[in-house]
This record gives C-alpha cells, structure tokens and sequence, in this order.
C-alpha cells in the first residue's frame, strides 16, 4: 500500500504544474504519520476512528521512533489522559503449572506471566496508518495485526502463523482500581475499567470463535487462546460509559464485518475531508494540509449512547436528544480549530457549545478544558467565553445562550483565575477585580498564597492578558444581549491589559502588589517556561496577545510604522543564548524564528499582525515562510504539540489563504493561499472558492484582489461574506505589491 502511495507521488510531480487534485481523492493525501516525532515535547498518534467520535485507537509506544509496541488499546478516553482496556496477540506458549480463574467458557491453560508486559517488535515500513485502518506485522512472533473503527466499536483482525507453538489475544487494563474480565460464553468476553478513580467503562466483544479462556488472579489480566490450526481471528467489541448492557447494546446496533466497517469509515472520512477541494500546490502541500483537516476531527467527541450520556460533570447518565461531546482544550482550539468548525460544521459546533452548557448547569462552573471526568484545569483563561461570543456573531445561535451567559459570568466573577486551577476565586483574583492586573513576585520572593500552582506559578501578566480577551467578550455578548450594565462593567475590565504596558521597555511587564514595576528580562526571566510572569513563552510573545483589541495594542507602541518594525524586530532578534540554554527553560516555544515560537498557539495570529499596518505583503511573506519551514509532510512536520486540531486547524486556514484573526469579530484576513483553488462546500449547500492565480512556491504575494468581481482593497473579509458563498480572487506574483491592501 506504502509502494503505491509513493507511486501516485511521482505520477502527480511528473502531471504538469498544476497538479489537479482529480488524479487523486482527498483522503489519499492523508498520512497520520506526520508530526509523529514531537521538536521537543508531544507527538501526534496515527490516529484510527470515525470523526468525532468515541472509539479511537492508537498503538502505544512511545513515538515513531519507538521500535517496539507495548500494547492496542479498546478506547484511547482522552489524548494524553489516558486508555481503557488494552490488548496483544501472543503466540507464547503456556507457562508451566500456570492456572486461571475458572470461566463458564472452561478455563484454560495460562500463557506465561511474562507475556503480558512483552514488548513487540515491528517494521515500520510494513506498517500501515490511514485515518480509517491500521496495520502491522509484529516481527517476532510472526503476527499481522488490523484494526478499524466504527462509533462505538472497534474491530480487530488477527493473522496468525500457521506453526505458532500457542494463539491467544492477551487482555489487560490500564488503570488502577477496580477491574473485571468475564467470557459469559464461549466466544464473548465482556470488561469493567475503572478510569480516573471512579469512571467505570464497560465493554462487550464477540471473538469469530472460541477458545479455551480464563481471567488471572486480581482481575486484571484475562486471555482466549485458540485451537493450533487456528489462521485468523476476528474480535468485534463496543465500550460504553453508561452500563455493560449498553455496551452490549452498542455492539448490536453497529455489529458489521471488518471490511464493511473500514469501508464505512473511509467513506465517512472522504465525506469530512472531501469538504475542501483544492488545486494546484505541490503533493507535500496537499499531503500537510489534508492531515492538518484529519488532525481537525479527531476533538471534540461525542460519547452519546442511544439518546444517554454518562457526565462527569455530576458523575449521573442524562438522557437527552442531543449529542454530548467532550475532549475540548479551549485555550489551544478557541483561536483557529472552534472558528473553522463554524464554517465547516456549524450544527456540530452548535451541539458542542451545548454541551458545554449542559456541563456549566450540572458542575456550576463554565468549563474550559472539558474532558470525560470534568473540567481538566490546564493553562490560563476562560477562553471558552470568547467561543461563544464568536459563535453567536456567526449566527450560530442553537444553544442555550442565556444559559452560556450566566456560565461565563460566574466564572468571570467568581471563579479563580489561578492557572491549572479551578474553584472559588482566591484573594489574588480580588486584588485582580480591585487593581485590574494580577500581582507578581519579585524573583526568589516567596509564594504566599497557598492556592497557587507550585510548578505553573502565578503567570501574572498571562493571567492579565488573558483575562482581558475573555472580559472583551463577556462585554460584547453582554452588549448583544442587551445587558448595559453587565456590558460597561465587562468593557472596563477588558482594557486591563493597559495596566501592564511598559512604555519605556515596549513590553507588558509584571507588576507587584504595591503597583510597582518589576524589572525583568522579558525575553528570559521567570523560572520554567517564563511561568512566574507569562506561559510557556516569554514577553516577545505575549507582547502580541491583545487580538481583541489591536487598533489599542498599535497605538500603544505609537503607531502602525512602530509596530510594524517591532514586529519585524521579533522575527529578527535572537535568543541571545544558545538554543540548548533556551529551549532547557522554554521547551513550549518551539519552531522558532528570531523569537516568534510557531510551536505555541500564541504564536499563531503574529504573522498576520501585519495586515494592521502599511505591509500586508510581509503577512504573506511570513506565513509562507512559516508553513514551509515548519509544518513539512514528515514525521517531524508538527513544530509543537498539536493539541488536539489546535495546532492543525492553523495550518487548514493559512494554507487556504485567510485566518481568524479576532475570535470574536466575525471577519477574516488574508494571508496567502498556497493553492490555485480552493472550493469549501458550506453547509447551507453554497460554495465559498478562493482563486489564486498563478500561486506557486515562488508567486507568493498578492497583486490584486477582487470578491465577488468587485475590487478588494483590504485584506478583510467578514463571515458573511463566506456564509453568501462566492469568489474571492487573488492575482498572485513572486514579487509583492507594496500597495495593496493598505486602504483603511
């Protein structure tokens, strides 16, 4: 499959420049691998499942670098947060005196202990990933391993060789607490894990035949080994995190054969994928830009089950007719993965955004980082408020939105703002409602709140900046809504990032409780990851994180001329220190040039700064510069972690030409697309299409534009415009047009 793969590439570079996308469909440029080798932290997974949905499947192993598989699991539950109910083929024959707990299928003869944690080997280049399959030959014991997933099942085929002294499926679980394998039948097994100390999932398979089984003492380790002339074997199973006779339920209601499985599942990803048409590009293009809009399906997802979902918010199964999602990371996906649903599934972002308020009535907290068990405190902000602002603007408005207001209220006034924490607010975020900015330490100055992070810190000014987006957006919903006073209130706070300018050192800088300057290296102080004063990143950074209000932000650093330059002066100036030095402090800010990472999401908006001033082409010098340099069809073709389609959703915009600037502000601008055409099919049945004349690796800048036939002297268009449908049309040249889009 891999040799035809890599043919079809060489037929598409020797087919002319404009490399029709005819020749091949879309999901054939797909290739999970990319991105699966992180710069310094995490990698992508070649991830199997249907968009959006519950079941998903990844081998575990460290990274692609990793020779050795140490097991598959049922469900992946959360990215990085965990998997239930892991299992390997094994030929390893039967230990010596080994006993198992008797079964109703008949107990069997244990494999050897030492199978179970056994690490496999296997051949990369006999492995294979699509969005919908994978496979692998595992080279010690002789093993070809498939899968395939439906919504809430996945199935497995197993090929076994002929001479194999044993045949047997290993199962095993993951997480502590309580466990139970049973095989109520011969030929069906059933699970109970316990996920994040107090989750119980459930699962129900149905093996293509029967074996002789038995489960270990402790209840954690069960296995099915299968008569000696046995070649294949198929294992069709469902999770549920309702009941296990939903799981069981599950099962009946998606009970296909393997291949009708995969072939359901490729045509569902030809359906998500098949929404934007593109033409011209190179194949490394189209390869990083349909694995980018993959990567933008697999969160959030949704774990209804037959009109129920079990919720962590209040650890109860709700019925309801509405899916319920979760597995959402706000403060990754609200600047570009949420904004590009909108356009290409609004009635899914509208259940999302439902969903998260159902989880603010049953928890009492607007979530930010929903997850399967609650609300995970990460990062900083409540940047799930700016999506709902932008949400609303957009016109999507089937969800409860007085609801979501009262939600995004409470947490402005009431929760705390102490990143990686959720709760009451402490006295540092009163201080914070009294002075407008979050209060510092001086360096080596000890903590004296005890609700303070001990490794994430205060992060002051990130804290500051943050909260002044999510208060802008409080302000405007507020407005919408007509809630004067809630407005007024809101818009004041929302300029508290002006608390923290520094106008002698151009940066935003901390301050202390005592409203005096702290005097720091932006560019190097504060502990690990900056995080006594920013996030992950340091003050070039977050020089720029004021994109609710950038027409403030430029007058702050005196003008378009002067921002213009600071920003050329980001990309431009260096760490001042080795990289090794650097990035021991600062392991986030990856994918750098000059200072600017490409590799954390505060990164994204930066290159198209450059539209608010006299040289829009330098916006689509750098985002040219930026996705070829760091977003390559390789393995190591993420620069950061891709946070759940966060990263992904960046590369999906820039590539087609526009990005989301200001969540918020229902209007686009214009970068530079690397394709000839683009056709985004809307889901009001019209078809939104940027052409890029003569676009290439060379002709990068715009040298006019029309939208609708008419002249387009602004590098803006709104979402209303998308939403009508028609043509934005760019003229493209390898030289840039110094005049265009400057009018105001």
């Amino acid at each position: 499959m891999k040799n035809g793969f890599v043919l079809l590439m060489i037929a598409l570079c020797l087919s002319g420049s404009t490399y029709a996308q005819d020749s091949a469909s879309a999901v054939d440029y797909i290739d999970p691998t990319i991105g699966n080798v992180g710069r310094l932290l995490e990698p992508t997974r070649p991830t199997v499942q249907l968009p959006n949905q519950m079941i998903r499947f990844t081998p575990q192993r460290k990274d692609y670098m990793d020779d050795q598989i140490s097991s598959f699991p049922l469900c992946i539950v959360s990215h990085r947060l965990g998997e239930v109910f892991g299992l390997k083929p094994s030929v390893a024959p039967a230990a010596a005196g080994s006993a198992a707990a008797p079964s109703t299928a008949g107990p069997g003869t244990a494999p050897a202990l030492s199978a179970w944690g056994a690490r496999q080997a296997y051949d990369h280049d006999l492995e294979v990933n699509r969005p919908w399959y994978y496979s692998t030959f595992l080279l010690d014991d002789g093993i070809t391993l498939e899968f395939t997933a439906g919504r809430k099942v996945g199935c497995y085929r197993f090929h076994f060789p002929a001479q194999a002294p044993a045949k047997s499926i290993l199962f095993n679980v993951y997480n502590d607490g309580p466990s139970q394998w049973s095989f109520p039948k011969p030929g069906v097994v059933t699970g109970m894990e316990t996920y994040h100390e107090n989750i119980k999932v459930f699962m129900y398979g149905v093996f293509s035949r029967s074996g002789a089984t038995g489960v270990l003492p402790g209840d954690r380790k069960a296995y099915i080994t299968f008569p000696s002339t046995t070649t294949e074997v198929t294992f069709r199973y469902a999770i549920s995190y309702v009941s296990p006779e939903q799981a069981q339920k599950n099962y009946e209601e998606e009970n296909r054969s393997f291949d009708e499985l995969a072939a359901a599942g490729k045509k569902a990803w030809e359906r998500v994928v098949g929404q934007i048409r593109v033409e011209g590009g190179t194949p490394a293009q189209r390869r990083s830009f349909y694995t980018a809009l993959y990567r933008c399906h697999e969160r959030m997802v949704d774990i209804t089950e037959d009109g129920q979902y079990y919720s962590g918010y209040d650890m109860k199964v709700h019925q309801d007719t509405r899916p319920f999602y979760v597995d959402d990371w706000s403060w990754d996906t609200y600047l570009a993965l949420h904004p590009l649903r909108m356009i290409l599934h609004p009635d899914q972002e509208q259940d999302m955004l439902q969903s998260y308020v159902r989880m603010y009535s049953q928890s009492g907290w607007m979530p930010t980082f929903p997850v399967l068990f609650g609300d995970n405190p990460c990062m900083n902000g409540f940047h799930s408020s700016v999506v709902f602002l932008d949400a609303y603007r957009k016109g999507l408005r089937h969800f409860d939105i007085e609801e979501a207001y009262a939600g995004m209220r409470k947490n402005a006034v009431q929760a705390t703002m102490l990143p990686w924490r959720n709760g009451e607010k402490t006295v540092l975020d009163d201080f914070y409602y009294t002075h407008g900015y979050f209060p510092a330490l001086h360096p080596e100055e000890k903590e004296t709140v005890e609700a303070v992070h001990p490794f994430e810190k205060r992060q002051a000014v990130a804290v500051t900046l943050g909260a002044s987006y999510d208060d802008w957006a409080l302000s405007g919903l507020a407005s919408d809504l007509g809630k004067k006073d809630d407005a007024a209130q809101f818009a004041a706070r929302a300029l508290n990032f002006r608390n923290l300018w520094d106008s002698s050192r151009r940066f935003f800088m901390p301050k202390d409780a005592e409203g005096n300057w702290i005097n720091i290296d932006p560019a190097w102080d504060g502990g690990m990851g900056g995080r006594d004063y920013y996030d992950e990143n340091n003050g070039w950074t977050y020089l720029w994180q004021v994109q609710e209000n950038i027409p403030e932000l430029v007058r702050l650093m005196g003008g378009r001329k002067a921002f213009e330059d600071r920003l050329d002066e980001l990309f431009r100036t260096g760490l001042g220190r080795s990289k090794f030095e650097f990035w021991a402090k600062f392991p986030d800010a990856t994918g750098l040039t000059g200072q600017h990472s490409m590799g954390n999401e505060p990164g994204f908006v930066i290159p198209y700064l450059y539209n608010v001033t006299d040289a829009p082409w330098k916006t689509q010098a750098r985002v040219r510069f930026l996705l070829d340099a760091w977003f390559k069809d390789n393995i190591f073709g993420i620069p950061g972690d891709e946070d759940g389609g966060g990263m992904s959703a960046f590369v999906v915009f820039s590539s087609m030409g526009f990005y989301p600037m200001t969540p918020g502000l229902p209007r686009y601008t214009i970068g530079s697309p690397v394709f000839s055409k683009v056709s985004i099919a809307l889901a009001n049945g019209k078809t939104f299409t940027i052409i890029a004349r003569h676009s290439s690796v060379v002709n990068k800048y715009i040298q006019s534009a029309t939208l609708n036939g008419r002249p387009l002297d602004t590098p803006w268009f709104t979402h209303a415009e998308l939403e009508a449908g028609g043509t934005l049309e760019l003229v493209m040249g390898p030289k840039p047009n110094k005049s265009w889009g400057r009018a105001r």
